[in-house]
Protein backbone atom coordinates (compact mmCIF):
# COMPACT_ATOMS: atom_id res chain seq x y z
CA UNK A 1 0.00 0.00 0.00
CA UNK A 2 1.28 3.23 -0.96
CA UNK A 3 1.93 5.98 1.73
CA UNK A 4 -1.29 8.50 2.95
CA UNK A 5 -0.53 11.64 1.26
CA UNK A 6 -2.30 14.71 1.67
CA UNK A 7 -2.04 18.26 -0.26
CA UNK A 8 -0.63 21.61 1.09
CA UNK A 9 -3.72 22.99 1.59
CA UNK A 10 -5.34 19.30 3.25
CA UNK A 11 -1.97 19.27 5.37
CA UNK A 12 -2.18 23.39 6.41
CA UNK A 13 -5.91 22.90 7.77
CA UNK A 14 -5.05 19.20 9.70
CA UNK A 15 -2.33 20.95 11.33
CA UNK A 16 -4.49 24.16 11.99
CA UNK A 17 -7.29 22.02 13.55
CA UNK A 18 -4.34 19.36 15.64
CA UNK A 19 -3.46 23.48 17.28
CA UNK A 20 -6.91 24.17 18.10
CA UNK A 21 -7.61 20.46 19.44
CA UNK A 22 -4.53 20.58 21.41
CA UNK A 23 -5.29 24.30 22.92
CA UNK A 24 -8.88 24.02 23.01
CA UNK A 25 -9.14 20.81 24.66
CA UNK A 26 -5.58 19.97 26.55
CA UNK A 27 -4.99 24.24 27.08
CA UNK A 28 -1.24 23.61 25.76
CA UNK A 29 -0.07 25.06 23.06
CA UNK A 30 1.49 22.81 19.82
CA UNK A 31 3.89 24.31 17.10
CA UNK A 32 3.41 24.18 13.36
CA UNK A 33 6.49 21.11 13.23
CA UNK A 34 5.53 19.50 16.14
CA UNK A 35 0.94 19.32 14.79
CA UNK A 36 3.29 18.04 11.15
CA UNK A 37 5.20 15.55 12.94
CA UNK A 38 1.80 13.96 14.38
CA UNK A 39 0.23 14.29 11.49
CA UNK A 40 2.87 11.93 9.59
CA UNK A 41 2.68 9.68 12.70
CA UNK A 42 -1.23 9.16 12.55
CA UNK A 43 -1.07 8.93 8.73
CA UNK A 44 1.81 6.65 8.74
CA UNK A 45 0.50 4.57 11.59
CA UNK A 46 -2.83 4.82 12.70
CA UNK A 47 -4.23 6.13 9.27
CA UNK A 48 -4.27 2.40 7.34
CA UNK A 49 -6.59 1.53 10.01
CA UNK A 50 -8.75 4.37 8.78
CA UNK A 51 -8.70 3.74 5.27
CA UNK A 52 -9.51 -0.17 5.31
CA UNK A 53 -12.13 0.70 7.59
CA UNK A 54 -13.07 3.06 4.17
CA UNK A 55 -12.73 0.37 2.10
CA UNK A 56 -14.43 -2.35 3.97
CA UNK A 57 -17.50 0.07 4.08
CA UNK A 58 -17.15 0.70 0.43
CA UNK A 59 -17.22 -2.50 -0.40
CA UNK A 60 -20.23 -3.51 2.07
CA UNK A 61 -22.32 -0.83 -0.10
CA UNK A 62 -21.06 -1.66 -3.29
CA UNK A 63 -22.60 -5.42 -2.28
CA UNK A 64 -25.55 -4.21 -1.52
CA UNK A 65 -26.13 -2.20 -4.61
CA UNK A 66 -25.09 -5.32 -6.61
CA UNK A 67 -27.65 -7.43 -4.97
CA UNK A 68 -30.37 -4.71 -6.22
CA UNK A 69 -29.08 -4.57 -9.82
CA UNK A 70 -29.39 -8.52 -9.72
CA UNK A 71 -32.50 -8.34 -8.44
CA UNK A 72 -33.64 -5.29 -10.75
CA UNK A 73 -31.97 -7.66 -13.51
CA UNK A 74 -34.43 -10.89 -13.21
CA UNK A 75 -37.34 -8.52 -12.65
CA UNK A 76 -36.55 -7.78 -16.12
CA UNK A 77 -36.60 -11.34 -17.61
CA UNK A 78 -39.09 -12.68 -19.89
CA UNK A 79 -41.05 -15.90 -19.08
CA UNK A 80 -39.83 -18.86 -21.70
CA UNK A 81 -39.86 -22.53 -21.11
CA UNK A 82 -36.77 -22.34 -19.74
CA UNK A 83 -37.10 -19.47 -17.24
CA UNK A 84 -35.97 -20.29 -13.72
Amino acid sequence: MTAIEFSETEKRAIVSRIQAYFEEELEQEIGQFDAQFLLDFFAGQIGPYFYNRGLYDAQTILGARMEDISEAILQLEKATESSR
